[in-house]
């Protein structure tokens, strides 16, 4: 009882073909899955990580309507949806080629809840990765699943990895590195080494929030007071202290709309 990083790693490790295909317990694999990722790796020796689209569903297995983009297809695209700072592969639907993991560490344990993103940042620096577009896994959503329960944190670690991404774009040395825990969100400009990131990523994580109930009843609601009272963005906060009515928030609410009257008239 670990955690998912360490027990990913452990798996690694212990892995003796060179192929290693990933999938959590309560989604569903078509059949045909790993012969179409086995064949375009086979077709594509350049490549280390290939995932597909998904199909999603609730938690008893029924039809959810899907809503965003698909993931993209090339690795050019990969490239370009980082620099938008979006999500490039599925990860239980994911088949990668061990060496290539291996080779950059694995999964490292400071991004927990985001483990795969900083994963394929990674390695997007040192192979190619795709998606195949058909819809090879069918991914079940419901209320308890990680991506809910931990949203603050996942949203906190990806604006990170993203960060370190860039870092290493540049020809920086990556901060984040040898990193066993992420840093509280006010030391990020002595981690970067420069001024304004703390408050750059404070933005991105407490405007990704908004519509997240669980982080709008917990941590993710002070990131958002707090990047108010920096001068930051307030566009649609008006709507945010109705949502947290429906939330069933109402004294949140009344705390985000006196935050928003204050830094108004100042």
């Amino acid at each position: 009882n670990r955690g998912l990083v360490a027990s990913l790693n452990e798996m690694i490790g212990k892995a003796r073909a060179p192929i290693i295909a990933r999938m959590d317990a309560d989604d569903i694999c078509r059949p045909h899955r790993f012969e179409r990722q086995l064949a375009f790796l086979s077709d594509h020796p350049d490549h280390g990580v290939v995932g597909s689209w998904s199909e999603d569903m609730g938690e008893h297995g029924e039809p959810m309507f899907r809503t965003g983009a698909d993931h993209p297809l090339t690795h050019d695209e990969v490239l370009a949806t980082i620099a938008e700072g979006q999500q490039v592969i599925c990860h239980p639907a994911a088949m990668y080629r061990r060496d290539v993991v291996r080779a950059v560490g694995g999964y490292h344990a400071a991004f927990r809840h985001c483990e795969d993103y900083d994963l394929w940042l990674r390695l997007a620096s040192v192979t190619k990765l795709a998606n195949i577009p058909e819809r090879l896994l069918r991914y079940r959503r419901y209320d308890g699943q990680v991506s809910a329960r931990h949203s603050t944190e996942q949203q906190y670690g990806t604006a990170i990895a993203q960060l370190a991404w860039e870092e290493r774009q540049a020809g920086r040395p990556d901060p984040t590195a040898r990193l066993q825990r992420l840093p509280p969100i006010d030391q990020l400009d002595a981690l970067f080494g420069r001024s304004g990131v703390t408050r750059q990523v404070r933005e991105q994580v407490a405007l990704g929030l908004l519509y997240s109930v669980q982080a709008m009843r917990e941590d993710g609601f002070d990131l958002l007071v707090q990047h108010l009272r920096d001068g930051g963005r307030r566009d649609g906060m008006w709507r945010t202290v109705v949502r947290l009515l429906r939330f069933g928030e109402p004294v949140r609410a009344a705390r985000l709309a006196a935050t928003l009257a204050t830094t108004l008239a100042v």
